[in-house]
């Protein structure tokens, strides 16, 4: 017994000594310090204020427009605004989306209209009979004939020019000085009587009188009009021959009164004829009718085109296109990216890592492929060239989705009150966060539908409420239903 006594007190010796030491060990060990909560690495776009998200805000602090803070909004976060559609890449795969950038840059502007070519009336040139005499030989014998430059037209006898002929050679042999006045006025005589400069030479060169003459053609062209035949008498001032030069051809276009202005003298055009469907004709305005046309309102444009190698012929068919530079730049986007839906004109922007936006903008002119974008759209940025409408009809489900819930839908929510004002229907809370408003704790007033629930509710009381998601036509949040909270 007294053996297991002793057994005891050394054991408990032991643990107190022991005891002693793990004490003393715990005082002077170092104390961990807290951990401190890793800071948010993420920097925000931008801040605003849940009530009014439309306006951005470039710094945190409190919201002018509630007695709240500033909320801030992430890169990650931006996907869940309103109209941005999120899309795995695997269904942008599967999809085949293809995207381009909108580029900084201004397109011709162009339109079209068609015309028929015709004689141009500034290369005509008529022949005619400068004395009474008779025809003898036609060398160019129907209309349409082509003639070269210099090539034989007609022979013909001229009676009248013999006499005056045989005065001036008379009086050119004649060695006196007094006679060499009177050759010079028979000279004149001549050319008066219609006689050129080349015939009275030729006269003077031989010593003999001339009264057949060759007329020859002054130009290279087509014989518009032949006015005698072999035989036949002509008078001085009669129409021999009509010809007209188609190394230039006119086409006569009718344009449309609203783009007159466009046709300016010296404007760019491109003829295309049928004939020649896989060549296009350049060509220049040369004049814009003072006339409009009252039914059909068009004004008629005289086209100067190039016919070196005699291809136009008048009377054929011409499609004309009138192009113009713009002197104004704009954002360029290839026109497979516009949606157009009749109401309006939708561009869908890539935003990158599978989120796109549909964008409204305004579009101006489109040629070539490209169309000019006026408003709504930067250039830099990627818009959508394919599969674009499924995008589009994505994201206006989901907007009207949103604007239904919104719209139809009760918010439910936690607070206590601040101030009561039956009176006027009216409540103050310091409510909890309303996730589905995306509202942040904080205080604010609403108005009560009916006040009459106003009636139970004291200054310091816990209520639950219900909401509507939109305030009414005066600002106000409008609760419908308050009442305080059950205690458990």
């Amino acid at each position: 017994m007294k053996r297991t006594l002793a057994l005891m007190l050394v054991a408990a010796v032991v643990f107190a000594g022991l005891g002693y030491w793990l004490g003393t060990r715990r005082e002077h060990a170092p104390v961990p310090k807290p951990v401190a909560a890793a800071p948010d690495a993420r920097q925000p776009l931008y801040w605003y204020d849940p009530m009014y998200p439309q306006h951005k805000f470039d710094k945190p602090g409190k919201s002018p427009f509630m007695d709240m803070q500033l909320v801030p909004k992430y890169a990650d976060e931006a996907a869940t605004d309103p109209g941005t559609v999120s899309i795995s890449p695997r269904v942008v795969q599967n999809l085949g989306v293809r995207t381009a950038e909108a580029r900084s840059g201004s397109i011709e502007q162009r339109f079209e209209t068609t015309g028929s070519v015709a004689y141009n009336e500034r290369a005509v040139v008529q022949l005619q009979a400068r004395a009474a005499g008779f025809v003898e030989k036609l060398h160019a014998l129907a209309p349409l004939d082509p003639v070269a430059r210099g090539a034989p037209l007609v022979d013909i006898l001229f009676p009248e020019w013999a006499g005056a002929q045989e005065e001036f050679l008379l009086l050119r042999r004649s060695d006196a000085e007094d006679l060499r006045a009177l050759a010079q006025a028979a000279r004149q005589r001549l050319r008066l009587l219609g006689m050129s400069e080349a015939q009275i030479a030729a006269v003077e060169r031989d010593g003999t009188v001339r009264t057949r003459f060759t007329l020859t053609s002054p130009i290279s062209g087509v014989i518009a009009e032949l006015g005698v035949r072999e035989g036949a008498t002509v008078t001085a001032g009669q129409t021999l021959y009509r010809i007209v030069d188609l190394s230039t051809v006119w086409v006569n276009a009718e344009v449309p009164e609203t783009q007159a202005s466009w046709v300016t003298p010296g404007a760019r055009v491109e003829a295309r004829v049928p004939a020649y469907a896989g060549r296009a004709f350049s060509g220049r305005v040369g004049v814009l009718l003072p006339e409009v046309n009252a039914a059909t309102r068009t004004a008629r444009a005289r086209i100067e085109l190039d016919n070196r190698d005699g291809l136009l012929r008048p009377g054929m068919f011409a499609a004309l296109s009138f192009a113009r530079s713009a002197g104004r730049k704009y954002v360029l986007v290839p026109s497979e990216a516009v949606i157009r839906t009749g109401s309006r004109n939708v561009v869908i922007v890539a935003l990158g890592e599978g989120r796109f936006r549909p964008v409204d903008v305004e579009v101006g002119f489109e040629t070539g492929g490209d169309s000019e974008i006026r408003k709504g759209l930067k250039a830099g940025e990627k818009v959508v060239l394919s599969g674009q409408f499924l995008i589009d009809s994505e994201s206006s489900l989901l907007a009207a989705l949103s604007r239904l819930e919104t719209v139809q839908g009760l918010h439910k929510g936690r607070g206590k009150v601040t101030e009561v004002d039956v009176q006027h229907g009216r409540v103050e809370l310091d409510h909890d966060p309303i996730p589905s408003l995306q509202w942040p704790e904080m205080r604010m007033g609403f108005l009560v539908e009916d006040r009459r629930q106003l009636a139970v509710l004291r200054k310091g009381d816990a209520v639950q409420f219900e909401l509507e998601g939109l305030p009414n036509k005066d600002g106000d949040h409008v609760i419908r239903s308050i009442a305080p909270e059950r205690k458990k």
